[in-house]
């Protein structure tokens, strides 16, 4: 699992394209890759599945990992932003030209906000947490392999199809061993659905 998150950043350190980059626009471009390593790891981590760590401790790590994965975010979207200003705030304000730029946009926001609905983990109910927080981790995770895919730049093909297999496979594995969906029953004025 380490080898799946840390070798698609191996790699990217050796892409020819690096030599035409400024230093701060290539640490925001490895800044997200980190992210999306930090993201293979946070859900098997919250979820126990994650070897040689236990639920406990697993839980604990999970979040400080998600203040990892919030920065690793900032340090992307910031060194884009003082590199190519411009570029940013169209993506930022929904009306990047390119679809991979709205993705990123989606999934940065779902991140913040499954970050800000942790810090309300003990204030609400835990059906409602759980269902809330699953949701934008999973819009997080489906937008950012969205927002990764179609970019040619310095992630080389392979890993980075690998790391997004993971990370959705990761994602998966985490929502089925909650079974989130399954344990909220909707009520209505005269009707229940479980």
């Amino acid at each position: 699992m380490l080898a799946l998150a840390l070798v698609p950043l191996i790699v990217a350190g050796f892409s020819p394209l690096l030599q035409w980059r400024q230093p701060l626009y290539i640490l925001a471009g490895f800044a997200g890759i980190a992210a999306m390593g930090v993201m293979l790891i946070q859900p098997l981590l919250a979820v126990g599945a994650l070897p040689g760590v236990g639920p406990g401790p697993g839980r604990r790590l999970h979040r400080a990992m998600g203040g990892i994965l919030v920065l690793a975010v900032l340090l992307h979207i910031g060194g884009l932003w003082i590199t190519s200003p411009p570029d940013v705030i169209d993506v930022l304000l929904f009306r990047s030209p390119t679809p991979f730029g709205i993705w990123g946009a989606l999934a940065m926001w779902a991140v913040f906000g499954a970050a800000i609905w942790a810090m309300f983990r003990r204030r609400l109910r835990l059906r409602l947490w759980r269902w809330g927080h699953t949701g934008l981790v999973a819009v997080a995770v489906v937008a950012t392999v969205l927002h990764v895919i179609p970019v040619d730049g310095t992630m080389e093909v392979v890993t980075k199809w690998a790391l997004s297999a993971g990370v959705l496979s990761a994602t998966a594995l985490a929502i089925y061993r909650r079974r989130v969906w399954a344990s909220v029953a909707w009520r209505w004025p005269g009707l229940s659905i479980r």
